[in-house]
């Protein structure tokens, strides 16, 4: 499935039915009165977030979404009936925002979350609604209101706990591979992965996290350099970034600290709040060091750097350092989680919050 992380919509409420004039007409019932009924509202347009998609794709092809209008009032005190709700699925992670001013609407943030995108409209009163003591035959009666409409923009940001970054070929994919159920494309050229890839970490019993491995950054990423800068939005809700750096030695004289500043500058172009989120230094690729050159190089490294966070030394092929990486991560993130609070979830499908307002 291709993936796409924005899409445009056009979505439109149900409007309301019209009320009915309508009178009591049978046999030995000669002044029978009003029985004209009211009109039913419109039908909602409702999304929900669904754990089971990871794109947008559907809604790139598929624009107009438009609830049932409800049905008119009828004689004999019928009132009309609601306009059928439409639900729309999205991913987990998406923000839903007004196309025209930009302005952001809604966000999906937990699983089986269900918003109102588009409320439909009341529906018009009937001549039964206007009976009373001095007016005992009312012809009076009202068309339904308008249904909701919205141009909306659909932006995907994936949620999870710690995201990946680094240079092409630093080795987040493999990383992502030996620590997840994640299966990345895997080669030995720069920009093997083209869109995120999402896997879920196991530490032990009902204890996971969710990683994300994004597309290797190169310097003038944030103005729109290589591909990293299309999918940096991704980073900006994780609770933790691992800097990945490649420590394999180089014959053709590449200065890794060089491109470690570079990833790190272009975090701050892009956006202040994602540069200052926690961000630890993953060493990677020590297999291919020497035993004996392991400590300099990684002293030389984190000197010239000046990195002053947590630094974690592995070998994403053969899992050395793997497991009290991880450990360390889940620990950090289970510690920020205690400190959120969630809200409660609540569906407004069945809440009195989507109930038709007294006019």
């Amino acid at each position: 499935m291709k993936f796409v992380d924005e899409a445009y919509i056009d979505v439109s409420a149900g409007d309301g039915g019209a009320g009915c004039v309508s009178f009591r007409h049978e046999k030995y019932k000669e002044f029978g009165g009003p029985n004209g009924g009211d009109g039913g509202r419109g039908g909602h347009v409702f999304a929900v977030a669904d754990p089971n998609l990871n794109t947008l794709v559907d809604y790139r092809f598929s624009r107009r979404h438009d609830a049932q209008r409800g049905q008119h009032g009828m004689g004999s005190d019928m009132f009309g009936a609601a306009g059928e709700d439409i639900t729309l699925k999205m991913p987990v992670g998406t923000i839903i925002s007004d196309a025209e001013t930009g302005e952001v609407l809604f966000e999906l943030l937990k699983p089986g979350e269900v918003i109102t995108i588009a409320k439909g409209g009341d529906g018009g009163f009937g001549n039964l609604r206007y009976k009373s003591a001095i007016n005992r035959a009312p012809r009076q009666k009202t068309p339904g209101w308008p249904g909701e409409k919205r141009n909306l923009k659909l932006e995907l940001k994936v949620l999870a706990d710690v995201g990946l970054l680094g240079m092409p070929n630093a080795g987040k994919s493999t990383l992502i591979t030996a620590i997840s159920n994640a299966r990345p494309r895997i080669a030995d050229y720069p920009f093997t992965t083209l869109h995120p890839n999402l896997g879920v970490v196991r530490v032990g019993p009902e204890q996971s996290f969710v990683v994300a491995d994004l597309p290797g950054l190169i310097e003038g990423a944030s103005e729109g350099a290589g591909l990293g800068h299309l999918f940096l939005r991704h980073l900006q809700r994780t609770r933790l970034l691992l800097h990945v750096v490649d420590m394999a030695p180089f014959d053709d004289g590449i200065d890794t600290v060089a491109q470690a500043k570079a990833i790190v500058n272009e975090l701050k172009k892009y956006d202040t709040a994602l540069y200052k989120k926690p961000r630890w230094l993953v060493l990677n690729k020590l297999d291919m060091v020497p035993s004996e050159e392991r400590e300099a190089l990684v002293k030389d490294f984190v000197k010239r750097f000046k990195f002053k966070g947590p630094v974690f030394e592995i070998s994403a092929l053969t899992r050395e350092g793997c497991e009290s990486l991880i450990k360390a991560v889940y620990k950090h993130i289970s510690a920020q989680q205690k400190i959120e609070l969630e809200p409660e979830v609540i569906d407004p499908r069945f809440a009195d919050a989507v109930e038709p307002e007294q006019k």
